[in-house]
């Protein structure tokens, strides 16, 4: 018979060095159970038959690449697979995972909940993107499907510049890129959602100075009054990129959509972002992430502290896992028959 096992802790797997500090430090001061996995230098025994974790949080990040760590992004997904063969709970497991790497499966998402989204196609060679830009409206932009932080896209205001730069495009880790239409927002701003257990937590504008596309939330600086932010999610020596961010509620239909896009990548902890063409006011979702970074400061621009809610959220999980039996793993085929010498 199966028994609870009240003694497991949460695990947290992760790998950016200071996105997660906020919420370590809230973990700490409660005394929640916890330990870390860093992505980089994890490994696994894929004999195994029970996990010492009662619920895994994997808050692994697309960008690991840029810091040296690009092996462990399609590690991460033999490591969910591993922990859904024995039935632990994991929150933002494989599937999320697999639409937080894929910006074409988060195109194929939208296209399937019937959700606007910039017009683009997805290529696996450098060379046909001026090919695959014909029909869409200039500018565009060329995405690595494995982002992060804005990494790798760049923009091209005419074909001709496209053509071009077509020899010279890097595609990415997995030789596959978006060409998509440029949206031009309204106001230069964006506006990025979060959810926590998939429902609506809160939402912010950020407003840009340019035509960056690393809008991280973790990296704004100021509020639209001015005010400088405290960035407790980011070294103290990260570059100050002019991003300006107020709270913001968007309409209830776009919080609806929101929720129906996390429901079907089966993400319970990220952001949705989005924005409004600036040419003729119509709405796009353009990212879906399933790693959130809080917004700097957030007690000041959102009204509350985002860790503190998610710390509560966490307790609870892992007090429903611990009281829940422990699962079995996925049984194993009978035995390969041995030929016998005769």
């Amino acid at each position: 018979m199966l028994t609870p096992e009240p003694d497991r802790p949460l695990a947290i797997y992760y790998e950016h060095p200071d996105w997660f500090r906020p919420l370590f430090a809230e973990l700490d001061r409660r005394g929640t159970p916890y330990v870390k996995l860093h992505a980089a230098s994890h490994r696994y025994d894929p004999g195994e038959t029970s996990c010492p974790y009662a619920v895994v949080l994997n808050r692994m990040s697309p960008s690991a690449y840029l810091r040296g760590h690009g092996r462990a992004i399609f590690y991460t997904l033999q490591y969910l697979g591993h922990l859904r063969r024995l039935g632990v709970r994991v929150i933002n497991g494989e599937e999320a995972w697999r639409t937080e790497i894929s910006k074409a499966a988060q195109l194929t998402l939208l296209e399937r909940l019937g959700l606007p989204y910039p017009r683009a196609r997805v290529i696996q060679d450098p060379a046909a993107a001026p090919a695959a830009a014909e029909g869409l409206r200039f500018p565009v932009v060329v995405k690595p499907n494995i982002g992060g932080s804005g990494a790798g896209v760049r923009r091209f205001d005419t074909p001709a510049a496209l053509a071009r730069a077509a020899s010279e495009l890097d595609l990415g880790l997995d030789s596959t890129a978006l060409v998509q239409e440029f949206i031009p927002a309204e106001a230069g701003r964006i506006v990025r959602v979060e959810v926590l257990a998939g429902r609506y937590l809160y939402a912010i504008r950020i407003y840009s100075p340019g035509d960056t596309f690393n809008l991280c939330p973790a990296d704004v600086c100021q509020s639209v009054d001015g005010v400088e932010l405290e960035r407790i999610a980011c070294p103290a020596d990260a570059p100050r990129n002019a991003l300006r961010v107020e709270g913001y509620t968007p309409p209830a239909d776009v919080v609806a959509a929101v929720e129906r896009i996390a429901a079907a990548a089966g993400i319970e902890l990220g952001g949705i972002e989005y924005l409004i063409d600036a040419r003729d006011g119509r709405l796009y979702f353009y990212d879906i992430n399933a790693l959130s970074n809080f917004v700097a400061d957030a007690p000041r621009v959102v009204g509350f502290d985002p860790f503190a809610r998610l710390a509560d959220w966490l307790e609870a999980e892992l007090a429903a896992a611990r009281r829940a039996p422990a699962a079995r793993p996925a049984g194993r085929a009978a035995a390969f028959p041995v030929a016998q010498e005769v």
